[in-house]
């Protein structure tokens, strides 16, 4: 039987402003990454989002860390020395790992966000910088990049265990990259389309570009954005077709 992770981005609420549907979003997947309080998040809605993931029992919990952008929701490109993004990482893993322990579960996974995680497609050095800083810290702990792209590979150099991740609401470039929310026809609403797409990357190891070309791909977690208008629709009907489809969810 064909598996795979299916992971959403999770805990960006922040003080008075509630974004996603998490308690509902969580026993639905595999893997949840916490925002870590750059991008979103507060020590409030970690603990929280941290304790719904110990209650579930069969969700992974990864680190979400990102550029320090809370008012940009951590989507703007910002310009840091290698120095600086060692020490973020360091910063935003040691937070939520915080969290993790006084509730008696292990981190598993980190995945950088938003624009943190899109800059290493064209910056190798940023990759390997963020691969290293996770090593660094936890060399148990797995790394998660879009699928073929360069920080996966970085991983593997550093020895991380990697995770190769595909979406299933985002359109890709011909390259294998993401399309820039900048640009239209980025996001992926329309449900159908999107769950047929995951069958065929999960199944096939290939998705159609927006310039029409099949791309080889390898999906071992697909993610689904928590803050999306239809996350919990997606992941929902995701499910149904990978259980349809002779495929199970297993955590990474």
């Amino acid at each position: 039987m064909l598996t795979v992770d299916l992971n959403a981005d999770l805990g960006e609420s922040y003080g008075n402003y509630t974004i996603g549907n998490d308690d509902e979003i969580i026993p639905l997947i595999s893997s949840a990454n916490v925002a870590c309080g750059f991008h979103a998040s507060d020590p409030s809605v970690m603990q929280k989002t941290v304790e719904m993931i110990r209650e579930n029992g069969s969700t992974g919990i990864g680190a979400h860390p990102a550029y320090p952008d809370l008012m940009g929701f951590g989507r703007r490109y910002m310009e840091l020395s290698m120095p600086e993004v060692r020490s973020l990482i360091f910063y935003q893993l040691g937070a939520l790992d915080g969290f993790c322990r006084v509730a008696g579960i292990e981190m598993n996974h980190v995945k950088p966000h938003g624009a943190l995680y899109n800059a290493t497609f064209e910056d190798k050095e940023l990759a390997k910088t963020i691969a290293d800083a996770v090593k660094d810290y936890n060399p148990k702990l797995k790394l998660m990049g879009l699928s073929n792209q360069n920080l996966v590979k970085a991983g593997e150099e550093a020895g991380l265990e990697v995770r190769h991740e595909v979406f299933a609401d985002r359109a890709y470039e011909d390259d294998g990259t993401l399309v820039s929310r900048r640009k239209e026809g980025a996001m992926i609403t329309d449900t159908s389309l999107a769950v047929e797409r995951v069958i065929r990357m999960v199944r096939e190891g290939k998705v159609e570009s927006t310039g029409g070309r099949d791309i080889d791909i390898r999906a071992d977690s697909i993610c689904v954005h928590g803050d999306g208008e239809k996350a919990l629709e997606f992941v929902k009907e995701i499910r149904k077709q990978l259980s349809e489809n002779g495929i199970e969810i297993k955590t990474m």
